[in-house]
Parts: C-alpha cells; structure tokens; sequence
C-alpha cells in the first residue's frame, strides 16, 4: 500500500485521536507544547471507552509504517501520538480524598468480609496461643522464663508498675513514641502478610509468635498484680491493632493459598491475584495500625485517667471497630 493511501485511510483515526488528546483533562502534554490545531468538522468524536482500542491500532498502524519505510515526518507524527496516548492510557490516576474515604469506609470491609474462611483462620491462629499463653502462665508463672530473659521481663514490670506516670513505655515524648509504633506496627503489619509468600507457612509462625508472646505478658503482669495498669494500656488501641494484624494474617494465608492451591489458575497468575488482593488489604491494615499509634501514643500511655473512663473508651472504640468490619459497604453496588 502507497503511503497516500495508508495516510488517507487512517487520517481520520489519528486527527479523532489528536482531538481526543486536545481536549483530555489531565493529559501533560500541552506543558511543553502549543495548543494542537482545531481538528475538522467533520472528524468523528472519539468516545473515552472506545480509546484503548483505537490506540492498540494506532500502535499497529505505527509498526507497519516503520516496517513499510514511510517518510520519517510520518513515522514522527505516529510515534509522537502513541507516547501522548501511552501517557494518558497508563498515567497514574489522581488522588482523591473522597475515594480514599469511601474505600476505608465501606470497600475495606467488605474485603475483609470476602476473605471470610482465611480471616477466621488468621483469628483462631491468634486467638487461642494467646488465651492458652496466658492461662499456663497464670497457673504455672515460671514458664515466662523459658519466653523472655530477665532483662525484659523487668523492663516490662517497670513499664507497667501501678506507680508510673506513664504506661507502656520508660521514656520517650508522645510525638516520638507516634513515630515508633507507626513503623513498628506497620512494619509487623506488612511482614505478617508478605510472609505468606512462604505457602503461608511464614504468617502462620509469625500469628502463633505474637499471641503466644503477648498472652504470656499479659498472663504474668496479672499474676504479679500489674494486670491493672496492663489492660488500661492495651484496651483501648487494641481495637485496631490486634485487630489489624489478624487482617493482615488473613491476607497472608490467602496468599498462602493461591501458591498451595491455584486451582485452575496458573500459580502465577493466582499469586497475582491474591497480591492484588493482599495489597488492598494492607492499605487498610496500614490505616488501621496509624490510628491504633495515635491512641497508643497520645492516650493509652496516660496513667491519670480513671480505668472506667479507659475502659468506658474502649468499649465504644471496639464496637466502632467491629461494627465497621461487619456493616461496612453493606448494600453498596459499585465495585471495589
């Protein structure tokens, strides 16, 4: 075909695709550029759904100008308008607040809800080391020695003695204390769920790890009449946190899942899937965890305030989490 033709047959294409371009909101070109010419009367309007397609053929179109030797001043203008159209099609959309709110308001649980099996797993995986952690240390208190060597065992008396100022922790400002639990916990977090990589294996160990460990804290600061002291500290952030990392551990057994079992899914593309998955989980894991660090940091650590004010607190915090979690989304008709 005689480039005269090629052209003539496609112009139409390209100047719909030039005036799409023109009038595209957020398309960067035109920074650096002038305004492209008034595209003719007569060239059909090119709907925003119907682009991707008309790229791919303009990419077509681009090759097999290159392929035919067509003048460089052709090739020029198709390669310029495959970048503007690669630019737009894949350009990173902007951020919205409204979106953002929405999703952690009402896309988030529903997530949640729709990994049901793997979170009541991650639960009961969390749940019962710790009950059964913090039962054996009540009725055996020697056995905290076999988990934490003296040094930490103190350290946490101390931070926990009913004569502290402040609860849960030595030293440290409040401003300095949010910064630490937000890349502590998020940290925790994130390696709860990517360890799921390891067939699950990974945030298995480390769901058994923490309630284990934290049952057993809790089980030897009661016994030792700190318990007190303890519960007003955790109560209250609590709601999030723990919380949090059982989602977290939900999403990394549903990881684990796709690598044991990709069903009729190719493992790789079931892994990508349960990444996706995953990763969306994680943002509302990690804003989970941001909140839970502002009550550590600016109210749980208050030693001052009455326990029936802690605990009055944590009640409604635990029934804002939970109920959340459940009616979140519920009736909602558009896609997460």
């Amino acid at each position: 075909m005689k480039q005269e033709q090629f052209v003539a047959r496609h112009q139409q294409e390209w100047l719909a695709l030039e005036q799409w371009l023109a009038r595209a909101p957020t398309r960067r070109r035109r920074r650096r550029q002038a305004p492209a010419a008034a595209a003719p009367s007569n060239v059909p309007v090119l709907e925003d759904a119907a682009f991707p397609q008309h790229y791919r053929r303009l990419c077509q179109q681009l090759a097999l100008a290159r392929e035919r030797g067509y003048s460089p001043q052709l090739v020029a203008r198709l390669q310029q308008l495959m970048q503007q159209g690669h630019t737009a099609l894949y350009r990173t959309p902007p951020f919205s607040w409204r979106t953002a709110l929405a999703f952690l308001l009402a896309g988030f649980p529903r997530l949640v809800r729709s990994q049901a099996g793997s979170m009541w797993t991650a639960l009961a995986m969390f749940a019962v080391p710790l009950i059964a952690s913090f039962v054996l240390v009540q009725l055996k208190p020697e056995l905290i020695h076999l988990l934490m060597d003296n040094a930490r065992i103190t350290e946490m008396e101390r931070m926990y003695d009913p004569a502290a100022e402040r609860l849960g922790r030595d030293s440290g400002t409040d401003w300095m204390m949010f910064g630490y639990y937000i890349m502590n916990n998020i940290s925790i977090g994130l390696r709860t769920f990517a360890l799921g990589l390891l067939a699950g294996v990974g945030t298995i160990a480390v769901m058994l790890f923490n309630g284990v460990g934290i049952g057993a804290v809790a089980g030897h600061l009661q016994h030792i009449g700190h318990g007190g002291p303890f519960w007003q500290f955790v109560v209250g952030h609590g709601s999030f946190e723990l919380t949090a990392i059982v989602i977290a551990g939900g999403a990394g057994l549903q990881l684990g899942m796709r690598v044991l079992a990709p069903g009729r899914q190719r493992r790789i593309d079931a892994l990508v899937d349960g990444g996706r998955i995953g990763a969306r989980l994680c943002l509302g894991v990690a804003a989970m965890l941001l909140a839970a660090a502002f009550i550590e940091a600016f109210w749980s650590s208050i030693a001052s305030v009455p326990a029936w004010i802690k605990f009055s607190v944590a009640g409604v915090l635990w029934t804002l989490v939970l109920g959340w979690l459940a009616l979140g989304g519920r009736g909602g008709t558009h896609a997460d």
